[in-house]
């Protein structure tokens, strides 16, 4: 088995449907071989489980090897499925006999909307897009996408598909930047802390130079306070762009009278906008505003569609269309150029029609506020999309834990609750009840 499938059966929780597809490739001996990985016990204290002695996800706990493999191979051959959407249950048929596997671990997930599942007009639309078509992005679906997002935003657009958000960021920015120049965004933005130094690799060395604010929010002020000290020589790095994040990593929205400042501030400054848009629908939702303005000024917006019910598609729109020539061939570079890019186009073209992503946000943004309401005292920021920062001691945490609730843990007194377009009511109003006891 490759070492980085060895990695993630030692670092994450593997179903038994994810198992059974890996087992082909692993050595007999390598389940009693692996050691669990140090942080195995971080992962179980996610999901109320950090005093379980479970084993290794490859290792049986009891029997001999081979008999344990062949049991694995003989499901294998064996097992049938049946998916159902809301639940994510399966029912595997395993030596005639049937058994309800939950993907959730039967807890009610609050982890990240990264979590949830594909929303169902998705599927349809790529299984409509199943059929022979122009490869990569000479589709009939992917070039319908400039006009339908001309449409949303009411200007102009040159848009691109993107696999992953760390990709779509990336690729916006090394259109903007040079590998000698710099990037002012938060210290607490995304690209900055949570993306593997990927702008790095992408930018090829441009520097990302951090400002503070609010709430992971920049203002004219605080992004002046960092460049303003720079000489105008070789010797020191330019700024060469801005990014800032819509909603922000605290879940805080920037309004439309933030945004034209910050537009007037780098239109002044001779410095493009970049607008990392993982959960835009959550902030034009909560703005009530049009999606323009949600990021005007914006010379290119990572359009984020995974977090809202999409499954392998972010949308990178360019509103300086000659930005994406440039885009273009820095995607095929950096490998992602699918060759059937029309199953990713039919994905952003299905979440447009009908206004499905600002449905689908209005869901995740009132489970949110459902979730705000009961926390009284507790909120660390104001919640203004999906996500909702709590004030929680160890002892509360495992508390809801224990209920069958699961997020993540922020710092050593806090939480983060993220809800998603599928939470289901009955999950909310539980959690929210529950806050409301401690």
């Amino acid at each position: 088995m490759p070492l980085e499938l060895r990695s993630d059966i030692a670092a994450h929780r593997i179903d038994l449907e994810t198992l059974l597809a890996g087992i082909g490739n692993q050595c007999l001996d390598q389940a009693a071989r692996d050691a669990a990985a140090p942080n195995f016990a971080w992962h179980q204290s996610v999901f109320g489980n950090a005093d379980s002695a479970a084993p290794h996800p490859g290792q049986p706990s009891e029997g001999s090897l081979s008999g344990q493999v062949g049991v694995v191979l003989t499901g294998l051959f064996r097992s049938m499925a049946a998916y159902s959407h809301f639940g994510h249950d399966r029912l595997l048929m395993l030596d005639g006999e049937v058994y309800r596997h939950n993907a959730q671990n039967m807890s009610m997930l609050f982890l990240s909307d990264n979590a949830a599942s594909v929303h169902p007009a998705l599927w349809r639309a790529m299984q409509a897009a199943d059929a022979p078509d122009s490869p990569y992005d000479g589709d009939a679906l992917s070039q319908r996408l400039d006009a339908a997002f001309a449409e949303v935003f009411g200007r102009d657009c040159a848009v691109l598909w993107a696999a992953t958000g760390t990709a779509a960021n990336c690729l916006a920015l090394a259109s903007l930047v040079q590998p000698h120049g710099g990037v002012v965004c938060h210290l607490e933005a995304h690209i900055e802390v949570d993306e593997g130094g990927a702008p790095g690799f992408y930018l090829h060395g441009a520097k990302l130079m951090l400002a503070e604010g609010e709430g992971a929010k920049l203002t004219p002020q605080a992004i002046a306070a960092v460049i303003d000290p720079i000489r105008n020589d070789v010797h020191q790095v330019q700024p060469h762009a801005v990014s800032i994040t819509q909603a922000s990593e605290y879940g805080r929205a920037y309004t439309p009278a933030e945004m034209a400042g910050i537009a007037a501030f780098c239109r002044e400054r001779g410095l493009p906008l970049h607008v990392d848009g993982a959960r835009f629908g959550n902030a034009v939702a909560f703005l009530g505003c049009t999606p323009w303005e949600a990021c005007e000024g914006a010379a290119v917006l990572s359009f984020g569609m995974i977090k809202n019910g999409g499954m392998s598609a972010e949308a990178l729109v360019f509103f300086e269309p000659g930005l994406a020539d440039v885009a273009r061939y820095r995607r095929k570079r950096a490998g992602h150029l699918q060759s059937k890019g029309r199953y990713l186009a039919a994905q952003l073209l299905a979440m447009l029609e009908g206004d499905l992503w600002l449905q689908n946000a209005r869901h995740a943004n009132a489970a949110a506020q459902e979730l705000a309401s009961a926390a009284r005292g507790r909120l660390l920021h104001p919640v203004q999309a999906n996500e909702v920062f709590l004030r929680l001691t160890a002892p509360e945490r495992e508390a809801l834990r224990g209920q069958g609730f699961s997020f993540y843990d922020w710092g050593d007194e806090a939480a983060r609750l993220v809800t998603a377009w599928n939470s289901k009511t009955e999950h909310v109003t539980a959690l929210a009840r529950a806050i409301a006891a401690l």
